[in-house]
């Protein structure tokens, strides 16, 4: 195992010194500018791009990769040093997907790819023999396969990849009529003379840090203006509407913030489009809970174990599932295990798998241990609106990044907490039965050549499951904008009593006729009794759709009192109410076309549909697959000289342009619908998640 990680880490800093020299090499013109008198400092460097991507996760991997093989000038920007969000810098390296999906390899393009590729690297699909997944893998082996990928992509299309780590967007400079984005101003960070390196310290102790424009005694800044790359040969009377688009693929939807478009956060209200939320206005407080990860290495003998300061201060809120086949540490270890030193014919546990055996590394990512879950104004981690302004983050400049600091301070100590109770703790939160007991032969990893590439042994990033949510454009059908809701996609049975009494008569109807798929036109008409109408058996039939997801609406509530780490918490009451399986769905390309600003798109889990749906849609093929899309649609617009929105203004009735883009993914490889998706189709049963 040492030497894998060893070969690891010089094939990553081999890569990523070649990067970084080639992007050194790239002549920066300093900025003069008129909008520069309206930064604190002086613009160090001006890039030009055709695509601004603004995050580095698995969407805005995958929108890098399609519009570097589209031949474009992609610029992207990341607050951590790697790409790959959730697969790499997250360290959630199990790979969620749906069976029958899986089963014929139905993804995109990149994707497939990507998994292809860690089957070579192991000599497996499933380096850790891991049973959450089929395929578990140490996370800096898929930063370096990701990076090759880029690097080919760039050279296979013919396009120049401009590469940002360490870097946040600040400020945007719009035009006077508030409808494009003209530039975007970013400040990049690198460590200060005689300092330690990045990925020291977590990312709670820098993160104000980094979106100030200051230099500080621990970070040096360099002020990047992004602007679009023009094309000085196309005359006048043929400019495009706009030459560049930008791509809002962070992990908390940071530019839909900044630019300040409508925008969703939290628990929608109860309707009849989603008839399983637990409450009647829009709670924004209460999100999916986030996890900082950390790989673990069980060890032969024990080991040291140091209890951290604060651990006491956690202790309440750790313990297993309730389920008795969890209480054992040989299933809590295996189930993300991401390196297994198994032989070919290994001994099998309770999930069909290798017991856990001295050299196996296992991730942890735990609902009673390293998420952390807060629900109130005093520490939800993603800024509301409302406290946006309060704050004077969406003043000229004054832009920090839009989250708590505190609550990610706390979600690193819960995580550190959690391991030491996983070797040392004897108490369990979740469990009558006293049945936790230490076990000390294991080591938490930590350094630069760990698997998660820090010193202190923590993913770089927080797994985050749920951002803010735009509201799309008004449309047939959506006159308060654009929506996917959770009857578009959920299995669950909506004829329970349950559902008549949390729901008026009128909305209990209206949530019929709206699932009433081929007889919805007489259901309507004749005003038809809700259980004399057939439910259909599918999602919602996009005619813009342009991309695929398919997963279990499965949810980390947020907990109920202040503050998370409370002696008996509970999770928000309701919240579980749509936990359950959904149909394959289709990604619609509305769903990525915010208001007010014609040249933003959104990709990863910024894009508009409610909670419960993002509760499906947050799974590493869909960011992939809505990430391919935004690339695909951007290039696009860029090549017929349109803006998104004009592709699907004129619904029901479709543009031709958008049969185009919707046949350009498809002949690149990136599904639009899953096989056999018709409005007569209505037998989705074999479509099984598990």
């Amino acid at each position: 195992m040492k030497k894998i990680i060893s070969k690891i880490r010089f094939s990553y800093y081999t890569i990523f010194t070649g990067i970084a020299l080639a992007i050194a090499l790239v002549p920066h013109a300093i900025a003069n500018t008129p909008n520069q008198t309206s930064i604190p400092r002086k613009v160090d460097q001006t890039e030009d791009c055709e695509i601004l991507i603004v995050g580095g996760g698995v969407a805005g991997t995958a929108a890098t990769y399609e519009g570097l093989l589209a031949g474009r000038t992609v610029c992207m920007t990341e607050i951590t040093d790697w790409i790959g969000g959730q697969i790499t810098s997250q360290g959630t390296s199990a790979l969620d997907e749906a069976k029958k999906q899986r089963s014929l390899w139905y993804f995109p393009k990149g994707y497939t790819e990507f998994r292809q590729r860690i089957e070579q690297k192991y000599g497996k699909l499933n380096a850790g023999d891991c049973w959450v997944s089929v395929s578990c893998f140490i996370p800096n082996t898929a930063q370096q396969i990701l990076v090759e990928m880029l690097q080919e992509a760039e050279r296979k299309g013919n396009g120049k990849l401009k590469w940002f780590p360490n870097t946040v967007i600040k400020k945007l400079e719009i035009s006077a009529d508030g409808k494009l984005i003209d530039s975007a101003i970013a400040i990049q960070h690198r460590p200060a003379p005689n300092t330690a390196p990045l990925n020291s310290e977590p990312l709670s102790q820098i993160i104000d840090d980094a979106y100030r424009y200051e230099n500080s005694s621990r970070l040096q800044k360099q002020i990047i203006r992004f602007v679009p790359l023009t094309n000085s040969s196309i005359p006048n009377s043929q400019k495009r509407p706009s030459d560049w688009f930008v791509i809002d693929s962070t992990e908390t939807g940071e530019i839909i913030a900044l630019a300040d478009v409508p925008y969703r956060l939290g628990i929608d209200p109860r309707s009849h489009l989603n008839p399983s939320s637990p409450v009647t206005e829009n709670d924004a407080y209460c999100t999916q809970g986030f996890t900082y990860t950390f790989a673990m290495e069980q060890s032969s003998e024990a080991q040291p174990q140091q209890k951290p300061s604060f651990y006491d201060r956690y202790l309440p809120y750790y313990g297993s599932d309730p389920k008795p086949s969890l209480a054992n540490f040989d299933n809590i270890f295996t189930y993300r295990r991401i390196w297994s030193t198994a032989t070919d014919q290994p001994k099998k546990n309770a999930f069909g798998v290798s017991s856990m055996k001295a050299g196996d590394i296992s991730m942890q990512n735990w609902v009673w241990g390293n998420d952390y879950r807060p629900g109130t104004d005093k520490d939800n981690l993603i800024y509301s609106r409302e406290q946006l302004w309060r704050s004077g983050q969406l003043e000229p400049n004054g832009w920090m990044g839009g989250l708590r600091q505190s609550t990610l301070k706390s979600g690193e100590e819960i995580a550190i907490g959690f391991y030491y109770w996983l070797v040392a703790g004897t108490t369990d939160s979740q469990q009558k039965t006293n049945w936790k007991k230490p076990f000390p032969n294991h080591r938490l990893l930590t350094g630069f050549d760990s698997p998660m590439g820090t010193l202190h042994g923590l993913s770089k990033y927080p797994y985050i499951r749920e951002s803010r949510r735009i509201i799309g454009r008004p449309s047939y059908g959506y006159s308060e904008g654009f929506s996917m809701s959770e009857i578009d996609v959920s299995q669950v049975d909506f004829s329970t009593e349950t559902y008549r009494q949390n729901l008026s008569q009128e909305a209990y109807r209206n949530l019929w006729k709206a699932l009433a798929g081929l007889e919805a036109a007489s259901a309507i008409r004749n005003n038809t009794e809700p259980q004399k109408i057939s439910r259909r058996t599918r999602s919602t039939i996009y005619p813009d759709a342009i991309g695929i997801a398919q997963y279990y609406l499965d949810f980390h509530p947020c907990l109920s009192e202040y503050p998370v780490e409370k002696s008996g918490n509970t999770e928000r009451a309701g919240v579980r109410n749509g936990h359950g399986a959904a149909f394959p769905g289709q990604i619609p390309l509305r769903s990525l076309i915010p208001q007010k600003i014609d040249n933003l798109i959104v990709s990863g889990k910024n894009i508009a549909y409610s909670y419960i749906v993002a509760a499906g849609y947050r799974v590493h093929s869909y960011e992939w697959s809505v990430g391919a899309a935004a690339g695909t649609t951007a290039s696009f617009a860029l090549t017929e000289g349109i803006l998104p929105y004009q592709l699907v203004e004129s619904l029901p009735r479709v543009n031709p342009l958008l049969t185009k883009l919707q046949q350009t993914l498809v002949q690149n490889d990136n599904a639009i619908a899953f096989p056999d998706t018709s409005i007569f189709n209505l037998n989705w049963s074999d479509w099984k998640i598990w």
